[in-house]
Order: C-alpha cells, then structure tokens, then sequence
C-alpha cells in the first residue's frame, strides 16, 4: 500500500504521488485530445489513488479488529454515482450502500452482489422494500412506520413465491437506523445526528429508546443496528459518540433478549475530507483507532461491523479540468471565464464557505503554470453573478487558453450535474499514470450530447402542450 498520503500519521510529503499523477494526467488529457478548445472541459479519475483508498479503508479496520471480525465496507454510492467506479470498488472489496432504486440498479449494474448491498433511505416506498427484500439485500428501516411494511411484507410471504423465507427467517438482514441526538457540525444540512434531523429513530425522544428495544425483542430477525452521525464538517469525537451511543443500545438490547440478537452495528461513514491541501487528513486508520478507543466492545469480536464511507473514498482521486475561454480584468480583479462552474460544482458556487475548492492552474499544453500569484476569480459559464468557483484566490495569472482544475472533486462534483442553461455533463476519463509521458486513459462516461439534451428536455414531446 501506497504511504505517500498518510499525511500526519505518517508517510512521505503528504499526497505528493497523488498530485504528481494528476499533473501528468492533465497534461496528458492535452496532448491526447480528451482537452482542448472543441472539449473544453473533463472529469478525470486517479484509479491508482482510489485503489489505494480502498485498501487504506480495509487495512485501517482489519488493525482494529480480531482476526474473522465480518466487516462490510459499503461505498455510499450517492457519493460517485458511476457504474465503472462502483465496479472498481467492488474489485477492491467494497460493496455499495444505496438509497434510491436508481442507486440500486447502478449496483446491480456493476456486479455487486445483494450481501454486499445495504438500502438505507428515509423515503422507502413499498415496492422498494419488496425488492429488496426479494433480492436479500440489508435494509435499515428509518422509522416506525417502515417497519411495520416490513412486517406486512414478511407475514405476506408465505403467501408469494417473491424469494422470500418467511418472517422468522427473511433472506435479507434487517437492522432500525436511530438517531443518538449527540449534536452537528460545522455544516448544518449535513449533521445527521441533531435533535430534529430527518434521519432514524430518535433515541432522546421520550418513549423511542423503549420502542427500539421492544421491537427487537418482539422480532428475532432484527439482528443489525444502524447508526450515521453526520459527513463533512463533522469532528471526529463527534462521530464516535454517535457510534457509541448505538453500541450501548445494541448492548442494552442483547441483555435484555438475554442472547446476542445484534450481532452487526453498522457505523455509517462521514469521515471528512481535507479540501485544503493535497493531505489526507483525517486518514481511516486515525478513526478507527478512535473508535477502539471510544468503543472497545464493539471490536472484541462479538460484532460484526458495516460502513458507508462516500465522500472520503473518491474525493481526492477526482480533478474537473476547464478550459479558460476568456480572461479579463474587472474593478481591478481579473477575471477567468471557464467550462466549469456552477453545473459541476453547484456547492460550492452556492455556499462557497463551506464548501471552498482549490484551483490549480495549468498553461495551454496542460503543463503547471509557473509566475507571481496574482489574485483572481475563477469564473463559470452560467448565466448569473454568482457562478465563481473560486473568489480571490491567488494563482498565476490565467490566460486564454489556459486550463484550471478544480481539485478534490471525485465525489458530489462531477456527478452530480445541475442543468443550469442546459449545460452538457462532462465527459469522465479514468487514469494510470505510470511515470512521465506514460497516461492511460479509460471513459466512465461520455460527454452528454446537445440532442442528448433536447431528448432529455422533452424533445419527442413537442407539441405536447399545443395539440
């Protein structure tokens, strides 16, 4: 395993190979025409990086867990929504935590199979809960109300030939998803463990701890406790108090069951991601020996483990390069017009405090842009004042026909499109950088076409409001 981006616990110049290969790959995507002035902007993914990602993830839990330990680490799938990507982990021994039927089609797609699927979801539909349950993939129900359609399903099944047991024995694992209430972040749309977040059971609600407990009592097959304390801006101590307050319920449960009903916590993910520099700061072994310390009986051996990391699995291995189409100077300030902005990086054009991006500059042959730095505004192609992806920051001047790149944008970036002025999602290119003048390139995705919009965009429908 590559050691190059331990950064403080260890390692070399942290995240020293990762920028190296991005810089060759940049300069590759020029000379190999994946970018230029007719392909103005590219998504570009480091499969080395990721792999080493994935094996950083496995290594740091295997550390703190006694040898047999079941440990699932389920990629939270809404955070890279590519077949290709879910097929890498998936080779890398990372299943997919989904919450959509889409998400689930998208795992399907790429092979991984039901027991390494997990559906969570606060919305889940019955019809969503029948396939899942038909196909034995994990479910965590959010509420009351859910699992009580669970309970109609399993008692239906009998009755149908869906693939179900029946409902002592379902094919699938069932486990409630609770809220420990134990606080938020710095960001507060993403701090899942607060007093009224939307996720779970809420355990500090009067009456909801009891309610969890008797309903594993009054249902063996509940045998999985699920628990998600927050994502980016949520500190570290944070997220183990969340997970230990879900270790002592499910301790609380198997001595009052007086047998080990729970015999898996799922732990969630949410390990932040440094966006500052090219440091990976928190690192996965860092957590996990938070957690050990936090929580020691949860990794004696008696549970079985889950995660559901997203964002701190790709982030760092994606880079959006754009193409500088103009560069002006305005009150003073220049200014570079580019290919990437809002439609690519909708957080951070609309909440740029929490979500800062750093910009890398590269000159026409895609090559680092060396000068003074000067400081300047990244702008985007979207047709209002706001659509910036970056304001003030200093970088060598850019010029016309320069490329920037957004940096750390491997997961909800170029994924997630936001059709602002019908702006085409971006091609997304994988890489191996294997030394200089050696790039490989893969496509994820293509480009989506201008008549991929107007199909999208109801074009076979034209008249359907006239006639």
């Amino acid at each position: 395993m590559a050691h190059d981006e331990d950064g403080p616990d260890g390692g070399t110049e942290p995240g020293a190979g990762r920028a190296a290969r991005r810089d060759e790959a940049v300069r590759a995507a020029v000379e190999q025409g994946l970018l230029g002035p007719g392909r103005p902007l590219a998504a570009l993914l480091d499969v080395t990086g990721i792999r080493e990602s994935a094996a950083e993830l496995r290594a740091a839990f295997a550390a703190v867990t006694p040898p047999g330990t079941p440990v699932l680490h389920a990629f939270a799938v809404k955070a890279t929504p590519l077949v290709p990507v879910l097929r890498l982990l998936h080779t890398e021994g990372i299943g997919a935590e989904v919450a959509s039927p889409g998400e689930l089609a998208l795992a399907r797609a790429a092979g991984v199979p039901p027991e390494r699927t997990v559906l969570d979801s606060p919305a889940k539909t019955s019809a969503e809960l029948r396939e899942a349950l038909a196909l034995g993939i994990a479910v965590n129900a959010d509420n009351p109300q859910e699992l009580a359609r669970v309970d109609a399903l399993l008692a239906d099944a009998p009755a149908r030939s869906a693939g179900l047991r029946s409902s002592r024995s379902p094919r699938s694992s069932f486990g409630i998803r609770v809220n420990p209430q134990v606080g938020g972040g710095a960001i507060e749309a993403l701090s899942t463990a607060t007093a009224t977040s939307k996720f779970g059971v809420a355990l500090r609600d009067e009456g909801a701890r009891e309610w969890v407990v008797r309903a594993y009592l009054d249902r063996p097959w509940l045998t999985r406790l699920h628990t998600h304390t927050g994502s980016q801006g949520i500190a570290l101590p944070l997220m183990a108090r969340g997970v230990a307050e879900a270790y002592a319920l499910a301790e609380e449960i198997n001595r009052r069951a007086g047998r080990q009903q729970v015999d898996t916590v799922d732990i969630g993910g949410g390990l932040p991601v440094n966006f500052a520099s090219d440091a990976t700061d928190p690192t996965y072994a860092r957590y996990a020996r938070l957690l050990k310390e936090t929580v020691p009986g949860l990794f004696d051996g008696r549970y079985g483990l889950v995660t559901e990391f997203g964002r701190s699995l790709l982030a760092k291995h994606g880079t959006v390069v754009a193409r500088v189409e103009y560069a002006k100077s305005v009150g003073g300030r220049p200014v570079a017009v580019t290919h990437a902005g809002v439609q690519v990086a909708t957080r951070t054009v609309y909440a740029p405090a929490a979500w800062p991006l750093r910009i890398a500059a590269y000159d026409a042959k895609g090559v680092p842009k060396e000068g003074p730095a000067v400081v300047q505004d990244v702008a985007g192609p979207a047709c209002f004042a706001g659509d910036l992806l970056a304001r003030g920051q200093a970088l060598p001047l850019l010029e016309q026909g320069d490329h920037t790149a957004a940096l750390d944008t491997g997961a909800y970036y170029f994924a997630h499109h936001y059709a602002y002025n019908s702006l085409p999602r971006p091609a997304v290119h994988g890489f191996t950088a294997d030394g200089p003048g050696r790039v490989t390139f893969a496509l994820v995705r293509p480009a989506q076409s201008v008549e991929e919009i107007v199909a999208e965009s109801g074009g076979a429908h034209v008249d359907a409001l006239i006639s």
